[in-house]
């Protein structure tokens, strides 16, 4: 099957969740690699979607699962949350929220939703999110990366990271999903030629293969953990906008879908 038929059957699959699962998506999305803009030729699609259940599911005494794990094989890896989880998450500005948002590649979407982005965007504390991605970039590092021979593709898995820790602490907005929108800021300009030539052979083949430590990759990233550390500890926490105007998002969610 080419991408596009792919697609069609994403869009088929989301109904059947509906139907089956008895809940209404609100928004739908492409996370991982086809969403970064450096998807390998079979790469898998890594679907992400938001959905309300109808209300007196959320009255119950016994709790309903706030996760719905619809499907997981070589080609579709999808899954979702409830609106009343995303919510609480994003209270805590989780970093995730912000992707889903945020990704290029929508799936399906409502005027809810869009109507909700501004007050998902007002949640966004820049020192979690630099927290976040240091944290990830340095986990994928160590992961990795360490060894004398890496698979050449994980790199990415701690540039982009990385990269998004000098987007938010230059514009202090939650980072763009496209890793080329990252590409533009000086820190890459650095080591730009060796970015292109990992991206040009991931994008061209299935696998990037193994091969030997890049010195000079690796010097980047090391001397950038130390900065971004820095970086970090020179925000300040931020105070959020409090429950109030979740609840209410929340409560206008089955207005409406009804």
């Amino acid at each position: 099957m080419n991408e596009t038929e792919i697609q069609k059957q994403i869009i088929l699959k989301l109904s059947e969740i509906e139907q089956q699962e008895h809940v209404t998506i609100l928004h739908a999305v492409e996370s991982g690699s086809r969403a970064w803009g450096f998807a390998s030729p079979d790469s898998d699609f890594d679907v992400r979607f938001i959905y309300i259940r109808q209300k007196d599911d959320y009255l119950k005494l016994n709790p309903v699962r706030d996760v719905i794990e619809y499907q997981l094989d070589d080609v579709f890896d999808i899954n979702g949350w409830d609106l009343q989880k995303m919510l609480k998450l994003l209270y805590k500005s989780n970093p995730t929220v912000f992707e889903w948002t945020n990704s290029p590649i929508v799936y399906r979407t409502s005027e809810y939703f869009q109507n909700l982005k501004p007050l998902i965007n007002s949640y966004f504390s820049p020192k979690t999110g630099i927290c976040h991605y240091l944290a990830t970039a340095k986990h994928n590092y160590h992961a990795y990366c360490e060894k004398e021979q890496v698979r050449m593709k994980k790199y990415f898995y701690v540039l982009r990271p990385l990269l998004a820790c000098y987007w938010i602490a230059e514009y202090q907005t939650p980072p763009p999903m496209l890793f080329a929108d990252l590409c533009t800021l000086p820190q890459e300009k650095q080591i730009d030629s060796l970015v292109q030539n990992l991206l040009a052979v991931k994008m061209q083949t299935s696998e990037l293969g193994t091969g030997a430590k890049i010195p000079e990759l690796d010097r980047w990233i090391h001397q950038n953990f130390d900065a971004v550390t820095q970086i970090a500890e020179s925000f300040a926490g931020t105070v959020n906008a409090g429950w109030n105007p979740l609840n209410s998002a929340f409560l206008q969610s089955f207005l409406s879908a009804g």
